[in-house]
């Protein structure tokens, strides 16, 4: 996700961290998904990750499969809150263009900044 400048004076009208988003709307599960993934980060070491998967397994149990890309939303979305970071390879990459197996873990220092993109709400 791509931050825009553009809408930093009006920050608090974002709500969705895209218009897939946006037009699906947050359910209940995705907000046990985000909770799943806050809950995994603040049981492990300060530095540590996981995987989406992790928190799909959670909250799918024998299902989990079918929330993996729920799961990477929900990572998503926690990325526009600044409270994680999206890796590869150990580096922190653009959540929008990530392609392939990624790792979530908190967001470090202030470098991690606004380097998402938001969609105002109409």
């Amino acid at each position: 996700m791509e931050y825009r400048a553009k809408w930093a004076s009006n920050w608090d009208a974002v709500k969705y961290c895209s218009d897939a988003c946006r037009r699906r709307g947050v359910t209940p599960v995705d907000r046990e998904l985000e909770a799943s993934i806050r809950q995994t980060l603040a049981a492990r070491a300060a530095t540590a990750s996981m995987c989406p998967s992790e928190a799909a397994k959670a909250v799918g149990g024998e299902e989990w499969r079918e929330l993996m890309e729920p799961a990477r939303r929900a990572a998503r979305r926690l990325v526009a809150e600044g409270e994680v970071e999206i890796t590869q390879g150990g580096r922190v990459v653009d959540p929008s263009t990530a392609k392939g197996p990624i790792r979530i873990r908190r967001r470090r220092g202030p470098s991690a900044g606004h380097s998402h993109s938001v969609t105002m709400e109409p």
